[in-house]
């Protein structure tokens, strides 16, 4: 402790931490976290405190962002210190002294979590050798390096163990034979001279190494061999996939012999990073993991939601990022969305075929022979934005969810012959990917965009059970079960099975890791009744250890699940039976207040992500949810927002405890997974300039649309004259400005912000009402127009030489409202939301910029279209232009990423369309907008793009016309001014749940089309929302500049006028109801309740 006192107090913060790094790493347990979080935070605060702002930036971006994913606001909180002068202004942090007694302080918190910390007991005082033991220890430690030099001298000059030894090569090429018995004499290393962070134990193990993880499993030779051969072709870490053979090289051990060609250090650092999944850690015989820190409190037990299905539960998964929200499968074929906060069914979809003209003969036939269709397994993608369905027949069905409770019809496939028995999804070589298994014996991978199959792995001789697709590192593989019992590893090839071992019970097994992706587990039953749940060792390819508790002969197949890195649940025996991981004793169970499956089946059972909510099924087809004491405060909360039906039940809720506390003691706090991969789950960042603050939550979390019919209710009328059948609310305004030119809706629903043709930004917000409980935007409801505490309004910076109003104005907000970048003819300016304050300019003009949006996956990352046609690929962090993409003639006038088609498109006022590849930024098509009829060609002018929902069709908006297009550039649809609205088109957007296309027109109008058909659904005339039709200077009647869509209400829209106006719009509450009847083809609508064997 003395060294790390001295450092803490010396100030030197990464020699602190890789002393710490010794002994544990940020995400082992809480205490670990805290003694991280403190350090890094006292390091945070020091920069600030010299006004160092540069290095606190870093600081926040590579140290501090690692918490954000565990504690969102905290993090936000530490990212507005930024912001003040002095961060003692803040309340918590006024009473911080300076430095020295600011570390003193701290080091008292540090002794007491490091006393705290299991990971430190017996290591805190030095242990009581024997100097001659120690002298010998080191000496056999010494000799073993020297023996697995490439050119051992006579003489080595080797001064520490923590750091590889290597001797130059002799100068005449002779390799003298390595010491066997001389001790080699070298000084005792001084405590505290530790190697970088992930090089803590770089000496070669005694024994020879194990082979990989996946390694040992999938080896092209025999896969009885303990050590399978590979050959690293690259440099470490680089594995090539395509090579069976590539994954490991014998482990010879060295005999003393001269001229043994040994195991170079570059290919043992190779096969220590495929082993563990992490960098540079040595294990003999398997990963050691460090005791779980726990309390049974951490299990869900407590009973706090019960719903009905109405049939058979199969299958159950959450939401990934909507803790609450659990899709449920059925044994009839249907699916539902709960929300278990507020016991809302979302949605509900029977079976039915989509295209039956497109289903095979053998699929017709086994509709036709057998009506029955069951759930095998229903599963969410990892981003959430897509959810997949397995059928007892054939098919798979494919959703998009649009975080607002919809679901919208994706892709249906015909995947197999019989039965699907499960489905996955996986981001192989990042293209987004759906892996299925059959009855066929076959296994399948399909492009999760367009349904194209992309591999077929045959071998197994009997139906595939289950799926479990993975990584380690780069090398991305898949694991298959058979009702045989065998289990099989592919890689994404066509070169055959790599593994070929028996499951436990030789039947039906499935497969899960860790949260953290480090731990194998499956479970599985015989035939015999006999259940089976194990932890695998990968680097033999063997069981590493059997947790013991289920009843003698199970009833059905034995359902279980991960959560945490901690704990295992499976349903057994009218129970739920919980483990510890590292104890095969089984820890506890629970009956759920009873009510669960006694015959037939075992209870299936579901984690939500954070393991705070367990789903499992009872006997009576109805579900019941768990909860510790976590998940009852996330129940209680959602119970309390209630009350408005029209409340979205998702909204951002971090139901996790508030483990990180700047200036309180350590929470109880669960790690959550640690080895997330950016491909696999795509990040989202929240400021621009900052870092990534919300890797987690790409996806924007938004209120749910409460009912189908609630989007076209106000549109029933074709067309609306009168004022009585709108709502329309014009906001107070102050403040003078011109024209509005970009207007658009917080993420969160809860404000309105505009950017006026004079630089001026306005910003309106909705207070809590009666009527408005939450908060959010409503017609029927007047903001408060925001002003700074300084009475300067957000104005952008302006280019001395050109007016403001003949400028290009753009703005961009970021993920979670705190910041937003705008320009109007000057430079951009990066803005706090809270403050009102320029965070940084940057990107002075010539050429000016006319367009912004952030990519979708880094909000470092800015997408900048400029006056002189081109596209800058800008990294706001370091300040620098990564790119400049050329392919347009005239301004850029709109920019749209696609994360699904891992695609940029933009538009200009050349009316051409240009598709860019997110990944190396180079071109991959482009078209010009098509003229309408007696439309002169080839068209001009401003020219904008928005992604639909789906993220694959593009709506193409320009005066002359709106337009549907494909991933390809192909136009599906167009519709051109006509008739009733025959003034050229002003702006166009989609409604928030992609089933409405908003159009303003330049004599007022406001037309709202149907997207699915650009059918036109209602004309809104200028007299039913401007009152007494004002004028705007010489140009006659105010038209909508520009339309924003509010982000969870699809029939509510906001209209930034030419004359400086702002009006929010929706249908008056009187105009009537509309409940559509669902379609369906009832030939193919199964409604029989029938009971099928549990799978």
């Amino acid at each position: 402790m003395k060294h790390f006192e001295d450092q803490v107090q010396a100030g030197e913060w990464d020699e602190v931490e890789r002393y710490l790094c010794g002994f544990t790493k940020v995400e082992d347990n809480r205490y670990s976290m805290k003694i991280f979080f403190e350090i890094r935070k006292q390091k945070y605060l020091e920069a600030l405190d010299r006004q160092d702002r540069a290095k606190a930036v870093e600081i926040l971006v590579k140290d501090l962002k690692v918490f954000a994913s565990f504690n969102e606001e905290l993090f936000k909180e530490i990212t507005q210190l930024l912001t003040l002068d002095n961060f003692r202004q803040n309340e918590q942090l006024s009473k911080y002294g300076d430095t020295k007694s600011a570390r003193n302080i701290m080091l008292v918190e540090l002794k007491k979590l490091i006393e705290a910390n299991p990971l430190f007991r017996d290591k805190l005082a030095f242990p009581a050798f024997k100097s001659s033991r120690l002298r010998t220890l080191i000496n056999q430690s010494l000799n073993w390096q020297h023996q697995l030099c490439k050119n051992p001298r006579s003489n080595p000059d080797i001064k520490t163990l923590f750091m590889d030894h290597s001797c130059s090569p002799s100068t005449n090429g002779a390799r003298p034979p390595p010491p066997t018995s001389s001790p080699l004499v070298g000084p005792i290393p001084k405590a505290g001279t530790f190697p970088p962070i992930g090089a803590h134990v770089p000496f070669q193990p005694v024994v020879s190494p194990s082979s990989g993880a996946i390694a040992g499993w999938i080896s092209s030779g025999n896969p009885s061999l303990p050590h399978a051969a590979a050959v690293a072709a690259g440099p470490p870490g680089l594995v090539q996939p395509s090579n069976a053979a590539a994954f490991l090289k014998h482990p010879r051990t060295p005999s003393g012999m001269p001229g043994m060609d040994y195991q170079s250090a570059d290919s043992d650092h190779l096969m220590k990073r495929i082993r563990t999944g992490q960098p540079d850690e040595v294990s003999f015989s398997g990963i050691a993991h460090t005791p779980n820190v726990y309390s049974q409190d951490d299990i869900p037990k407590t009973v706090v939601r019960v719903f009905n299905q109405g049939s058979n539960v199969m299958s159950m998964d959450f939401h990934p990022h909507q803790q609450t929200i659990l899709l449920v499968g059925t044994n009839v074929g249907d699916i539902s969305l709960w929300e278990v906060g507020s016991r809302e069914r979302l949605a509900h979809k029977l079976f039915k075929v989509w295209d039956v003209s497109a289903a095979s003969m053998p699929l017709q036939t086994a509709l036709l022979n057998d009506a029955v269709i069951s759930v095998n397994r229903c599963v969410w993608a990892p981003d959430g934005l897509m959810l997949g369905v397995a059928f007892s027949k054939h098919i798979v069905q494919i959703y998009q969810y649009n975080s607002t409770g919809e679901l919208r019809s994706h892709l249906e496939i015909d995947a197999h012959v019989g039965g699907v028995n499960d489905i996955a999804f996986a981001y192989p070589n990042k293209q987004f990917c759906i892996i299925t298994c059959g009855d066929d014996k076959t296994i399948k991978v399909w492009d999760a965009v367009g349904g194209r199959r992309l591999h077929i792995f045959e071998g197994h001789e009997a139906p595939v059970y289950s799926v479990c697709p993975h990584y380690k590192e780069n090398i991305q593989f898949i694991f298959s079960t058979a009702i045989d019992g065998k289990i099989k590893a592919w890689l994404y090839d066509c070169l055959g099975s790599r593994v070929d071992y028996d499951a436990p019970g030789l039947w039906c097994t499935t497969m899960a890791y860790s949260a953290d992706g480090t731990r194998l587990f499956s479970c599985g039953t015989s035939k015999d009744g006999e259940s089976h749940l194990v932890e695998w060792n990968e680097s033999e390819g063997a069981i590493k250890r059997t947790y013991s508790g289920f009843r003698k002969r199970s009833l059905g197949v034995v359902q279980f699940d991960t959560t945490r890195n901690r704990f295992l649940a499976a349903g057994d025996e009218f129970q739920i039976k919980f483990w510890d991981m590292d104890n095969t004793a089984m820890l506890t169970a629970v009956d759920a207040d009873g009510g669960l499956p006694v015959s037939i089946a075992s209870p299936r059972l579901r984690f939500n992500k954070e393991g705070s909510l367990l789903a499992v099924t009872t006997s009576d087809n109805g579900i019941k949810i768990l909860a510790n004491s976590d998940g009852s405060r996330l129940i209680r909360m959602l119970e309390s927002r209630g009350i408005d039906k029209s409340r979205g039940p998702s909204e951002p809720v971090n139901s996790k405890p508030l483990i990180i506390n700047a200036l309180g003691p350590v929470g109880n706090a669960a790690i959550p997974p640690s080895l997330e991969r950016p491909d696999r789950v795509p990040t989202a960042v929240s400021i621009s300039s900052l870092g990534t603050m919300e890797n987690s939550r790409l996806v924007d979390v938004k209120p749910r649309i409460s009912d189908d019919a609630d989007k076209i209710k106000g549109w029933r009328i074709p067309d609306i004259i009168d004022p009585s059948h709108l709502k329309v609310l014009r906001l107070s305004d102050a403040i003078t400005a011109g024209k509005v030119v970009r207007l658009l809706y917080t993420n969160s629903g809860l404000a309105l912000l505009a950017l006026a043709s004079n630089a001026v930004h306005k910003l309106w917000k909705w207070q809590r009402s009666e009527r408005s409980p939450l908060g959010k935007a409503t017609a029927y409801v007047a903001p408060q127009l925001w002003q700074p505490p300084s009475g300067t309004p957000m104005t952008n910076d302006i280019n001395e030489t050109k007016p403001a109003e003949e400028s290009a104005a753009c703005i961009a907000l970021s993920k979670n409202d705190s910041y937003v970048m705008s320009a109007s003819g000057g430079k951009v300016s990066l803005f706090n939301m809270m403050t009102f304050k320029v965070m940084t300019t940057f990107m002075s003009p010539p050429p000016e910029a006319t367009f912004l949006a952030f990519h979708p996956q880094d909000n470092n990352i800015i997408a900048i279209g400029m006056e002189d046609s081109t596209i800058q690929i800008y990294n706001v962090r370091v300040d620098e232009v990564k790119t400049k993409l050329k392919g347009h003639q005239n301004r850029i006038t709109g920019l749209a990423f696609s994360q699904t088609l891992n695609s940029l498109v933009s538009s200009g006022a050349d009316a051409q369309l240009c598709v860019w590849s997110i990944d190396g930024w180079e071109k991959k098509k482009s078209r010009f907008i098509q003229a309408p009829a007696g439309r002169q060609s080839p068209l001009a002018g401003e020219t904008k793009v928005q992604f639909h929902n789906d993220q694959t069709h593009l709506l193409v908006v320009h005066e002359s016309q709106i337009a549907i297009y494909d991933s390809k550039l192909e136009c599906l649809r167009s519709w051109s001014p006509k008739e009733s609205l025959n003034a050229p088109i002003s702006s166009a957007i989609y409604s928030c749940d992609g089933s409405l296309v908003y159009a303003g027109f330049c004599d007022g109008a406001i037309g709202v089309f149907d997207s699915d058909n650009l059918r036109l659904r209602c004309r809104i005339a200028p007299s039913a929302y401007i009152p007494s039709l004002s004028v705007s200077g010489s140009n006659g009647v105010a038209y909508s500049v520009v339309i924003a869509a509010h982000p969870s209400e699809p029939n509510q829209i906001a209209l930034g006028m030419s004359d400086g106006a702002v009006h929010v719009i929706e249908p008056s509450q009187d105009n009537g109801s509309h409940n559509p009847s669902n379609s369906s083809n009832p030939s193919l609508t199964v409604k029989q309740p029938t009971e099928l064997p549990s799978r």
